[in-house]
């Protein structure tokens, strides 16, 4: 309440002046004070979304930026700072505005050239928390004509490297524009072996990208079809991906790929793994057991699926009830665990602004 009284010159004083000397201490001329200022700084940041803010508005992102890209630096320094700037935009979308206003992102991306792999992946680690924000915007990576190719080079580095490359480039594929720079850079025959990986978050993100990719794209799709992983057609990789065993996200994310190449024209819509996987799948995804989204997200791809067929939009409706859930998603939500779930959609479609609608 004493606080509450004060004027607001006074409170900026007192809260500016308890982060001031994270930043006036990244001025040491000591490179060892410098680089133990970077470390109590990021100790200081996690979890603390008003030390981040006041950070940046103190003008450390500046600072550790030119750290960052000094060739003086230690490698150590570099990768601290790489860190600290991670945890800085994993604030508020602010905070990401003013650190793609500082230039982060061709600092990170010509971080990606040193040959030290830890280094390597705090850039990575950054830039993927960067990109996936809504706030930034996704042209930036393709500015630089030798960016994409040189990511495609970094997958096969560590499953680190993998999870973020894949996850920026789910995120930053948004026109069959970016759709033909990837597919020309290689990214079916890089990415198609992540989708056997033993690390669940890269299989899951290079699955996220063949449904980027495959989205409305005839050459992708087609292409997609004949593509072999350890012997497997992809097809099958998908199909295994769509059985109740997997993860939700998993089963519903294969069935868009799949459902992506159908209407691409490179599987028939009487193919085997359309009529008796993918369209089983997704109908189950629109049963009350599952979170709202993820029967919309079912139901959204299902419609799309059986649009221009007569024949999938007879079976679907004579699968499991499908017309009895649909008509669920009309009712008014009587728990308070439906209205969160309805929030939680609005706030995610709000702020994703891409995706199919079913209504």
């Amino acid at each position: 309440r004493a606080m509450r009284n004060q004027p607001p010159w006074r409170l900026l004083h007192e809260v500016t002046a308890t982060s001031r000397h994270y930043v006036d201490r990244l001025f040491d001329p000591d490179p060892q004070k410098v680089l133990q200022g970077v470390i109590d700084m990021k100790n200081a940041v996690i979890g603390n979304n008003k030390q981040k803010a006041n950070l940046i508005v103190l003008g450390a992102v500046p600072r550790l930026l030119y750290l960052l890209q000094q060739s003086s630096s230690s490698l150590e320094l570099r990768t601290e700072c790489a860190v600290v700037l991670g945890s800085l935009a994993m604030g508020t979308e602010n905070n990401i505005k003013s650190l793609v206003d500082c230039h982060i992102i061709p600092a990170l991306l010509q971080g990606l050239l040193s040959p030290d792999l830890i280094f390597i992946e705090a850039c990575l680690r950054c830039l993927r928390t960067v990109f996936i924000s809504p706030v930034t915007p996704v042209q930036l990576l393709y500015t630089d004509p030798t960016v994409i190719p040189h990511l495609m080079s970094l997958l096969s580095s560590s499953q680190r490297t993998q999870e973020y490359i894949t996850q920026i480039f789910s995120h930053c594929c948004k026109t069959p524009e970016h759709q033909t720079v990837l597919f020309n850079h290689g990214a079916i025959q890089n990415i198609a072996p992540l989708l056997i990986s033993p690390s669940y978050k890269v299989r899951m993100q290079a699955l996220k990208c063949f449904s980027v990719l495959a989205y409305e794209n005839t050459q992708v799709s087609m292409t997609l079809v004949n593509v072999l992983v350890d012997g497997e057609l992809l097809s099958q990789v998908f199909v295994k991906m769509m059985q109740r065993d997997q993860p939700i996200e998993m089963q519903l994310t294969a069935a868009k790929c799949l459902t992506y190449m159908c209407r691409a024209g490179a599987i028939r819509t009487d193919d085997s793994c359309i009529v008796l996987k993918t369209l089983p799948c997704l109908v189950r995804m629109c049963s009350k057991e599952h979170l709202l989204e993820e029967r919309v997200e079912g139901a959204e791809t299902l419609a799309y699926l059986m649009e221009p067929d007569v024949e999938l939009q007879r079976i679907a409706s004579t699968t499991d009830h499908l017309v009895a859930m649909l008509a669920d998603y009309f009712k008014y939500p009587s728990s308070v665990s439906a209205i969160t779930d309805i929030k939680r959609v609005v706030k995610t479609n709000i702020q994703a602004h891409d995706g199919l609608s079913l209504f």
